[in-house]
């Protein structure tokens, strides 16, 4: 049951929400910080130009893979207590990168991070949605947008300016004080409401599925350096092959990582594509972005991420408003209108040439903010009121799955894409900022971003058109009977049960 808000209960979940918002921060800024230190960990530790990129995606790749088991272990053990643990993990993993010493142990410390955000970012939707009743987890959801868009804000001028004048390795020492502090305020205010039931960790599936979006991951990601070849082939063609026996060992499992039952539920299916393909298209606008600023048009990384700062501080604005219109009008609306707007933004960054005014990368910034802003408390509302309220953490880290399988992809496409019209490792370079352009170059390589930003329309397209097919299907039942193991006919109950 929903805490009340009233007097000290108010205070209270007040509270608890601002520890919820601290994590999604803290995991924001070391999205956003990481990128902008890359030239000077890869100087720094002495690691080689083509690997410096899985500093980034190892993060996400473990978060990804982990997200619906440690959504799983919050439903076992305790959501706030896992919650907490991420944030212990996380510390520590931090720490551990500050103090990483050659290629091995930045890329595995970083892996342990991962491990920390996994259980961070999985397990606070369901954290909120234990906190919060149905009609009021929009607003709530669009607070915890602000947390995300401050850490994003956070981590690009604290990340400038610690590389500029410190050390990169305080973008990791930073956590420590924050994420302790919030660890101990969590104990004081986090309290475990949902109801706990047994569950099965799914290894087979994570070991199928862990190995197989690293294949597809690591060929398209080697391809933005060489060409294609035969080694290349095998671990696209390993990949493709182990993402389908994941699919048939998925079908087989009594409680499976990726839980299909829960698509029968009509506004879940959809939703969480939407997820997936705005992450599709989103994640690498930040990278592409600075990739421009960068390379042809030659600002420093400070200077360059400054100009992407309003669009972060407008978004956080808008995030609240449209979490209350996913509480007052069906969430799904909302969620469609910011892939619109999404799309628009990105429409103007294909704008962008060689002597554009630096004014429209601030007013593409603004809009794509505007438009995630309305995105993410929304749709992220839609999946926990479709949700039973017994899978809270199981669909929360379903959603946080799906959206991650889109941002760790988006990286490399958005590199393998813009790389098309000049020299892969010229491209590679730039986007790790330890190299301009000039001339021709300059020209073909912003041509091959126009080209990046359209695909990525695309991707929204596709994303918006996802979320439209939910609208009306809040609060439907399943179309069909659930019949996949006992734990899953949980997810073939309506979700107006809570309602």
């Amino acid at each position: 049951m929903s805490q009340q808000t009233t007097g000290t209960g108010a205070t209270r979940v007040g509270l608890a929400l601002a520890v919820v918002m601290t994590g999604v921060l803290i995991t924001a800024v070391d999205t956003t910080i990481v990128v902008l230190a890359l030239p000077e960990i890869e100087r720094g530790l002495h690691v080689p130009l083509t690997s410096v990129i899985w500093v980034v995606i190892g993060y996400l790749l473990v978060i990804t893979l982990l997200a619906t088991q440690v959504g799983r272990l919050g439903d076992m053990y305790g959501r706030v207590r896992m919650y907490e643990l991420g944030f212990v993990v996380f510390v520590v993993g931090s720490a551990l990168c500050a103090a990483s010493w050659n290629e091995a142990s930045i890329v595995g410390f970083r892996i342990l991070q991962g491990l920390g955000g996994a259980l961070v970012s999985a397990n606070s939707g369901a954290v909120i949605a234990d906190l919060f009743p149905p009609e009021r987890r929009g607003r709530a959801y669009g607070f915890n947008a602000i947390g995300w868009s401050v850490g994003a804000v956070l981590g690009i001028v604290l990340g400038g300016l610690i590389v500029t004048y410190i050390s990169w390795r305080w973008i990791f020492w930073i956590n420590v004080p924050i994420g302790a502090a919030a660890v101990l305020l969590a104990l004081r205010v986090l309290h475990d409401r949902g109801e706990r039931r047994r569950h099965r960790i799914d290894l087979l599936g994570m070991v199928t599925g862990g190995l197989g979006l690293f294949g597809v991951l690591w060929a398209v990601t080697e391809l933005a350096t060489r060409s294609l070849d035969a080694t290349l082939i095998g671990y696209l063609v390993g990949g493709v092959v182990l993402l389908g026996v994941f699919v048939l060992v998925e079908r087989s499992q009594p409680e499976p990582m990726v839980r299909l039952s829960l698509f029968a539920v009509p506004a879940i299916s959809p939703s969480l594509l939407a997820s997936l393909f705005q992450g599709l298209a989103n994640y690498a606008v930040l990278f592409l972005v600075i990739m421009y600023l960068q390379g042809p048009r030659q600002l420093s990384p400070l200077d360059a991420s400054l100009l992407l700062v309003p669009g972060y501080v407008v978004g956080g604005l808008v995030a609240p408003l449209a979490g209350r219109l996913a509480d007052r009008f069906d969430p799904v609306v909302p969620a469609a209108t910011g892939l619109a707007v999404q799309a628009l933004g990105l429409v103007l960054y294909a704008q962008l040439g060689l002597t554009s005014g630096l004014w429209l990368v601030v007013l593409a910034s603004v809009v794509n903010g505007v438009g995630a802003s309305s995105f993410f408390p929304a749709n992220n509302a839609t999946v926990m009121k479709a949700s039973p309220p017994q899978v809270f953490g199981i669909s929360s880290g379903m959603l946080r799955t799906f959206g991650n399988v889109g941002m760790v992809f988006s990286f490399s496409l958005a590199i393998l894409i813009a790389a098309h019209s000049i020299p892969r490792g010229l491209a590679f370079a730039i986007f790790v900022g330890t190299a301009k352009l000039h001339g021709h170059l300059a020209s073909a390589f912003t041509t091959g971003l126009h080209a990046a930003f359209y695909a990525s329309v695309g991707f929204l397209a596709l994303a918006a058109l996802c979320s439209a097919l939910a609208i009306g299907k809040v609060g439907r039942r399943p179309t069909a009977p659930v019949a996949e193991g006992p734990a899953e006919a949980l997810a073939g109950a309506s979700a107006a049960k809570e309602r």
